[in-house]
């Protein structure tokens, strides 16, 4: 082994490093070596972005080990079998030999291994042997996406005795948050006031930083709303708006409502997607798509929808496929349009041409969604741009207007405590339903799916809205499914906010035109406004994930005067103007 192979690695292996990085590692890989090399700790965690470079700063540090006889074998452990195989192959390229274990379960590995690459479940499996190994030989054991050793209380358990003797331990995640109490194996708590515990990294480089950096592509993300309709259980019809704030329940069904295969709305929404890989692919040839599917029934629902819209079979990834991880390579090397995936594609899988996304499931933590975002930032030279499709569901738009926000793992919050952060309410009552996410298939049976439509509702980008007048099908729309495929963050802004402001222009001089006379009576102006008033707090809502009221009561606070129902004309239209420019218009 040799550090000159290392150095023919790119800062982001297996894909060339965007312009403008350094030759050999880029400087938070670099920063964080450095750090590492200086403290020599036993364990450290690595917090970075989806698409920074994890793995090529892991593997420094594993070259770098072995160079100075710290250790003398690697151990690998990663979430899923295709990942183990991928940093096989990664590592190979430096020199450093993994035995992903695809060869059998026969006992033995051949003497040319430098170590393995599991699974966690494989490490739960073999936990004892696994500690075996370690204990005799000097050990580094890289973790990645360490936040799976608190999937279940079993896996962190397991990782834990396995490892417990290694010579060296490298933790790394994009997203160290949970949502539950389990502890993750050999990571630092510190105690917060009140009591609770909060996980500390020892390096952390989030996406703000990444983006500043041209490491990662900005992500701008199309929401789509409209009229759901479906039938209870108990033979109940039910109606609601997809996006309006409302019980959980309701927002569930509607939002199930949206994702059935036979309605309109996932076909029009997948028309819009096809649309905006087409102009992306004008400027990057080889661009793809991902649908991200609830089940395996909904993504070959899906796959059959995408095939009558192109004329081509998309690549259709399942998790319980012996065949998935092929299907992933074949299509991260062709230029083929479309794959659609239910979880196999949700984590640390490497197919940098996906360019665009659609997010048609009804997972909604925001580690799921960070993680399924995370797929689509690895850029491959500067320019590139993301375009995500949403339902316009409350708390996905929450989690797609934070995307930058850095957060850690906390154990034992206490009811009533200070929240650490603003997701956690809701976080802890979808986590309870998404509990139950394996047996999606069987929920099924639980309401009948009735009409659903789509309606472009806004874009979103660095948590500004824009295109609020746009509408559905319309050439304002198709403005924004048109932005070039290559543009700075800057040039998405401007040219995003020169439509929004050609559109506002437009849409007053229609209210001009329509302006209702002065002979008709005030109620029924003071009515128009109030309309157009609800119609933008509702939008406001749902972005920020916040109650109609609480936006009401905001620009009741600052605009001063009544309530609503009791406001003058000037006073609806001060507000109006107020939440216009919350929005980001001039």
């Amino acid at each position: 082994m040799s550090q000159s192979a290392f150095d023919r690695l790119g800062p982001a292996f297996p894909q060339r490093a965007p312009w403008g990085t350094a030759t050999k590692l880029r400087a938070w890989q670099q920063e964080a070596l450095d750090l590492y090399m200086a403290k020599a700790p036993r364990d450290f965690l690595a917090v970075a972005t989806p698409g920074a470079g994890k793995t090529t700063f892991a593997l420094r540090i594993a070259v770098e080990l072995l160079h100075s006889r710290t250790v003398r074998r690697v151990v690998v452990v990663a979430p899923t079998e295709h990942l183990k195989v991928q940093w096989a192959d990664a590592a190979a390229k430096v020199g450093i030999q993994l035995d992903p274990g695809t060869g059998g379960r026969k006992r033995g590995r051949s003497r040319q291994f430098d170590g393995v690459a599991v699974t966690y479940a494989g490490v739960a499996a073999a936990m004892l042997h696994h500690q075996t190994m370690t204990a005799n030989m000097d050990t580094l054991v890289i973790l990645d996406e360490v936040h799976h050793a608190g999937d279940a209380l079993a896996w962190g358990e397991s990782v834990r005795e396995a490892f417990q003797y290694a010579t060296r331990r490298l933790a790394l995640t994009g997203t160290p948050f949970r949502s539950d109490d389990n502890p993750i194996p050999f990571v630092t708590y510190e105690q917060l006031p009140g009591g609770s515990l909060v996980s500390r990294a020892d390096y952390t480089y989030g996406y703000a930083e990444a983006l500043r950096d041209h490491v990662v592509r900005p992500v701008v993300f199309m929401n789509y709303g409209g009229p759901m309709r479906w039938r209870t259980k108990s033979g109940d019809e039910m109606a609601t708006n997809l996006g309006e704030v409302t019980t959980k329940d309701i927002t569930s069904q509607a939002w199930r409502t949206a994702l059935d295969p036979k309605g309109e709305w996932i076909g029009a929404v997948l028309r819009a997607a096809d649309k905006r890989l087409s102009e992306v692919r004008r400027h990057v040839p080889d661009a793809g798509g991902l649908v991200i599917a609830t089940n395996q029934t909904n993504a070959r629902a899906y796959a059959r929808v995408l095939e009558s819209m192109t004329g081509v079979k998309p690549t259709v990834v399942l998790s319980d496929d012996a065949g998935a991880s092929a299907r992933i390579e074949e299509f991260s090397g062709s230029e083929d349009r479309w794959m659609v995936a239910v979880r196999m594609v949700s984590e640390g899988v490497d197919v940098p041409r996906l360019a665009v996304g659609v997010y048609a499931t009804a997972t909604s933590t925001p580690l799921f969604f960070a993680q399924a975002v995370g797929r689509f930032v690895r850029t491959r030279r500067r320019g590139e741009v993301a375009t995500v499709f949403l339902p316009t569901v409350p708390i996905v738009l929450a989690h797609a207007s934070s995307l930058e926000r850095q957060r850690d793992h906390v154990l034992g919050r206490k009811p009533g405590a200070p929240e650490v952060d603003v997701w956690a309410e809701a976080e802890a009552i979808l986590e309870r339903a998404n509990r139950a996410e394996g047996a999606s298939d069987d929920l099924l049976g639980s309401f009948e799916a009735l009409d659903s439509a789509a309606t472009f509702d806004h874009v979103l980008f660095e948590s500004q809205q824009f295109g609020m007048h746009a509408v559905p099908t319309s050439d304002d729309e198709a403005e924004y499914l048109g932005l070039p495929g290559l543009l700075e963050p800057d040039q998405i802004s401007h040219l995003l906010r020169e439509r929004q402001a050609r559109q506002v222009r437009r849409h007053e001089r229609v209210e001009r035109q329509e302006k209702v006379p002065v002979e008709v009576s005030l109620h029924r102006a003071l009515e128009t406004r109030r309309k157009e008033l609800n119609m933008l707090v509702s939008q406001y809502a749902r972005v920020k994930g916040m109650p109609h009221s609480h936006v009401h009561a905001e620009l009741r606070r600052q605009c001063g005067g009544p309530s609503l129902a009791a406001a003058t004309t000037d006073q609806v239209e001060a507000r109006i103007t107020m939440i216009r420019a919350w929005h980001g218009r001039v």
